[in-house]
């Protein structure tokens, strides 16, 4: 039986991948900050990413009861939505803790528990590839940086014999379609400098996150990444078209583009 660890197991596409992988005979090990919903089949721990000795801990059950993985399938994240010159410092860095600090701590913890033929599976973001749009910029700005990170952890552990692959969801029917609204709602009723744009622009996210798909879509995009027998570094589930048209755009027309829609 092959063994799995999913972070970020109690969110939306962590649940519908723990779920599949446990329909199609893998052991699954799922880890996250807050309570494990009712996932039959699934040992649960509970571990938040920002604490490396709570990690630590973890890593000593899973080795105890697990001895190898067969690969880290990695959801645990965080959505943010902000003007990079008004949120403070505190915002600013947690969601670096989590969306990359957290990935790079448990892959390094959890190594000794890999070999060759086993994978590593990061969650990233459709923005990340993307030049950023106002206000979710600081969202888009972890997510490059964790493909930048898993390129180069991928140029490392394929000496090993270990492939990382990245998934890059656009908008999943899941519980952070509804933090990113509520992001969106506090930036719109709290910033100081960008009143009237910022109400056009929750126009746009509206729109754009009104064409997501279920988090199962996930869910086999991670199987098919795990049984590929030459696994892809980049699964693309649900691209925006017209996130991609803009972004073929030279960068100078993007802002004008962006100035002409969210101009006040």
């Amino acid at each position: 039986m092959k063994k799995v660890l999913v972070t970020g197991a109690t969110g939306g596409m962590g649940a519908a991948i723990c779920k599949l992988l446990i329909k199609k005979g893998y052991k699954v090990y799922g880890i996250d900050y807050r309570e494990c919903q009712e996932i039959d089949g699934l040992e649960f721990y509970s571990c938040d990413v920002t604490d490396s000795d709570a990690i630590e801990d973890v890593f000593e059950k899973i080795e105890k009861s697990a001895e190898k993985l067969d690969a880290i399938v990695h959801t645990a994240g965080i959505y943010d939505l902000d003007s990079l010159v008004e949120m403070d410092e505190k915002r600013f860095k947690r969601i670096f803790d989590i969306n990359l600090f957290g990935v790079y701590r448990i892959n390094k913890e959890f190594m000794p528990l890999l070999s060759r033929g086993s994978r590593i599976i990061i969650t990233s973001s459709e923005l990340a590839p993307l030049d950023p749009l106002p206000f979710t910029g600081i969202y888009g700005i972890t997510k490059a940086a964790l493909e930048k990170y898993a390129f180069s952890l991928r140029m490392e552990t394929n000496l090993l014999g270990i492939p990382v692959s990245i998934i890059r969801p656009g908008a999943v029917k899941t519980g952070l379609l509804n933090v990113s609204t509520d992001a969106l709602d506090r930036f719109v009723e709290n910033t100081e400098l960008y009143k009237c744009n910022a109400s056009r622009f929750k126009g746009i996210v509206d729109s754009v996150e009104s064409k997501n798909v279920p988090a199962e879509v996930i869910g086999e995009t991670v199987l098919k990444a795990l049984t590929d027998k030459v696994p892809q570094f980049v699964y693309n589930v649900n691209r925006n078209p017209l996130l991609r048209i803009l972004n073929a755009l030279p960068q100078r027309m993007q802002v004008a583009v962006i100035g002409l829609i969210l101009k006040s």
